[in-house]
């Protein structure tokens, strides 16, 4: 059923069901958002805009965050931890008199015991090694295969140094196979560049 969101629009913060995102929340209207779900039912719609500028029309997937952890400071500012719970499809805009936008929204029915093959999970693990080593990225490889395989492919989704577009199109890939075919795909990608060249991104 469609339900009404508070949404936080942030170009380039993308929130997968299972994570966590930490958020420094101080312009006023976002602090109002944060009070407003704090009194209601702790949660706050994580959606990007699909352009940097104000009022931009949003992408049509986001993910719902649960207020975890949170620090409220005197000046009015707050350090939170925003756990995911559920992706969601964007319906409609409401016109609405909160300085903060919201949405009417469907919530997504992942399946979050869906598996990888022994074959898509090597592949995986190869290909993430190479573009660490390309990059120049320091990872515990021990704790990386002790992961399930919805931690590490939502988990390297929401950390990997893509551009906005790239996180976007992960989180809109509707399995977990699929979004660890297209992450394999980004690294390939984004691995070709010798760090001589201009910054690339996925349009």
């Amino acid at each position: 059923m469609p339900t009404r969101l508070s949404i936080f629009p942030l170009s380039g913060a993308v929130l997968f069901p299972g994570l966590q995102l930490p958020l420094h929340i101080f312009e006023p209207r976002y602090r109002a958002l944060i009070g407003d779900s704090l009194a209601r039912d702790r949660r706050i719609a994580m959606i990007q805009p699909q352009r940097p500028e104000e009022g931009s029309p949003l992408y049509t997937i986001g993910c719902v965050g649960h207020i975890g952890e949170i620090e409220a400071m005197d000046d009015g500012r707050y350090n939170l931890i925003l756990e995911g719970k559920s992706r969601f499809k964007l319906l409609r805009e409401l016109d609405t008199a909160t300085t903060f936008r919201q949405v009417e929204g469907e919530l997504i029915e992942d399946d979050f015991d869906e598996t990888l093959s022994h074959a898509q999970r090597g592949g995986f693990e190869r290909e993430a090694r190479e573009f660490a080593d390309a990059q120049g990225y320091s990872v515990d490889w021990d704790s990386v295969e002790r992961l399930d395989d919805q931690s590490l492919i939502n988990g390297v989704s929401q950390i990997a140094p893509f551009d906005g577009a790239s996180k976007q199109a992960l989180l809109e890939a509707s399995t977990l196979s699929a979004r660890c075919e297209l992450l394999v795909q980004l690294m390939q990608f984004f691995g070709r560049s010798d760090g001589t060249e201009e910054i690339m991104t996925l349009q």
